[in-house]
């Protein structure tokens, strides 16, 4: 026969220490080795999470700002602001909308809540600000026009009953109708620029010596029918085509004023007949009628009249 060997079984009271002494082995060990974690944002990397990248493309929005603790999203309406720490709010155009919920960093890549998409579109603006309309400038008019301000200095030419002289408001009006001009690009000469006399001839010589493509001469006119009123228009005889259009141009222009048209009338005036280039001799009104003279009195009117007898040359320019 073979010797078995006997195998005893532990006493009763070992038996009953040994699942005592095991756990505590095991607790021993297991606190001789773990050390404290600290708590992280718990977020799955999938499908309930999205970068910050795509949120803002998703959003209509583009990653302007990024630093350790917020980024900023935007785009021309908008304005979105997140905090990127644990439970960090977000603000939308300013205003705090809420917590931004969990949060994961994995390398440089940071990861929100896919459910923040919903979150902050329902608060960005829809209408984005149009740009400022840009009007494309109209070209600047070329052309060289002499305006002539019809007498002064020792000229006076016609007065009102109420002392209004001529010369005073051929010079007002003929300022403004330069101006009006020079501000389109025209290049103007004014015969006189002030309160001085200047003989026919020469200012038909001025317009001749600058080659002008257009002389117009600004005047008041009188009659001894105080009843007559209204503006007049004078060409040559011989008044070339474009004479008779720049009378035209101008004529239909100081209509559009309400003021009574005299139409266009011929006359061998020295400034009409000595100058190379078309020419236009303008009567704005009758200083001997009260309400015209009252009218030409008044700046508000001139200004009126300047801008016809402008627009009707920048007209016959083009």
């Amino acid at each position: 026969m073979k010797d078995r060997k006997q195998h005893r079984r532990p006493a009763p009271f070992v038996r009953s220490l040994s699942p005592l002494l095991t756990f505590a082995g095991l607790a021993l060990g297991l606190a001789g080795c773990q050390q404290p974690q600290p708590q992280r944002p718990r977020i799955v990397v999938g499908e309930h999470a999205t970068t910050i990248e795509d949120l803002a493309l998703r959003l209509g929005l583009r990653v302007t700002e990024r630093e350790d603790s917020f980024v900023v999203l935007k785009n021309a309406a908008n304005t979105v602001l997140i905090f990127t720490h644990t439970d960090g709010r977000f603000f939308v155009n300013g205003k705090p909308i809420g917590s931004v919920g969990e949060i994961k960093r994995e390398g440089g890549t940071l990861y929100v809540a896919d459910s923040l998409i919903l979150q902050i579109r329902e608060h960005l603006r829809t209408t984005v600000p149009q740009p400022p309309v840009i009007r494309p400038t109209p070209p600047r008019i070329r052309g060289m026009v002499v305006v002539d301000a019809g007498h002064g200095g020792t000229d006076p030419g016609t007065a009102s009953a109420a002392g209004l002289r001529e010369k005073d408001v051929n010079l007002q009006v003929a300022q403004k109708v330069a101006a009006l001009l020079a501000q389109q690009g025209v290049g103007v000469l004014l015969t006189r620029q002030d309160d001085r006399f200047i003989e026919l001839e020469e200012r038909a010589r001025m317009a001749n010596r600058r080659n002008a493509d257009l002389f117009v001469s600004i005047h008041s006119d009188s009659a001894p029918n105080r009843s007559i009123q209204g503006f007049t228009l004078y060409v040559a005889r011989a008044a070339s085509p474009e004479a008779w259009q720049a009378a035209g141009s101008i004529s239909q222009a100081m209509a559009a004023t309400g003021c009574e048209s005299h139409g266009i009338r011929e006359a061998d005036f020295k400034l009409l007949v000595q100058t190379d280039c078309p020419a236009v001799l303008v009567e704005l009104g009758y200083l001997s009628n009260t309400q015209d003279a009252a009218r030409l009195r008044d700046p508000a009117w001139q200004n009126r009249l300047a801008q016809a007898v402008a627009g009707g040359i920048l007209v016959h320019l083009r």
